[in-house]
């Protein structure tokens, strides 16, 4: 069986019953108006960068919860809810799953990971909250290593020093090679290398397939760290 017909998610679309009204947030966002209206096809590795505020948070998001994963994060067996604040994104979402594919699944939301630590420490013994950040975001992670199925992870890098997002890549690819899909977003030029990712730019326009040579997001950190003062300089 090909890899791609095994995926636990293998593309978005607008569920038949239950369309969106395309005047209504979040559909009146381009990158959601056009998976609504033509669909996303996921791989076994997708990388999603884009800007603050263009939607690329509010597709994983919504991904998870209509994956079954709670929208604040953890795994399939998570259940809490401090403040809800994503969209109803996930009650129009159609996902086309590999046939036998895992139900399981890990969801790392950065803005809420530590009401998440905060929720384990109620369910049982837990030594997140006295982990610095990152090692607390690695450490939830690598811990969880043998659930099979699709990780999705949104901007994990708040997080992360340089070498910590070089272990994250590093566990992303044991993973995949494993058999897990895993599904990210990210403002980091590092995590965009993740090897033989599918790379999506989200903006204003969309969303685009895209080389990472060609990423704006790698682009402008390359001028940037040429010569930062050509930034610099022109900010009050």
């Amino acid at each position: 069986m090909e890899v791609m017909s095994m995926l636990p998610v293998r593309r978005l679309e607008e569920h038949a019953a239950a369309p969106m009204d395309r005047h209504r947030w979040p559909a009146t966002l381009a990158p959601i108006r056009q998976i609504l209206d033509s669909g996303l096809d996921l791989g076994p590795m997708t990388v999603l960068v884009g800007d603050n505020g263009v939607g690329k948070s509010t597709v994983v998001e919504a991904l998870a919860a209509a994956f079954g994963l709670n929208p604040e994060g953890g795994t399939h067996n998570a259940m809490h809810a401090a403040r809800p604040t994503e969209s109803d994104l996930a009650d129009h979402l159609q996902l086309v799953r590999g046939p036998g594919s895992s139900k399981r699944g890990v969801f790392l939301r950065a803005e809420t990971m530590h009401g998440h630590f905060s929720y384990l420490e109620t369910i049982g013994p837990s030594s997140l909250h006295e982990h610095s950040h990152g090692e607390a975001f690695l450490d939830f992670l690598s811990t969880r290593s043998g659930i099979r199925g699709l990780w999705i992870l949104d901007e994990p890098e708040s997080a992360l020093s340089f070498s910590g997002c070089l272990t994250l890549i590093a566990l992303l690819c044991q993973l995949q090679a494993e058999g897990s899909q895993i599904v990210l977003s990210t403002h980091s030029p590092i995590l965009a290398a993740l090897p033989e990712a599918h790379l999506f730019e989200v903006g204003p326009w969309g969303i685009r397939e895209s080389s990472y040579d060609d990423l704006d997001l790698v682009e402008n950190w390359r001028l940037f760290l040429q010569a930062p003062e050509r930034y610099l300089r022109h900010l009050d």
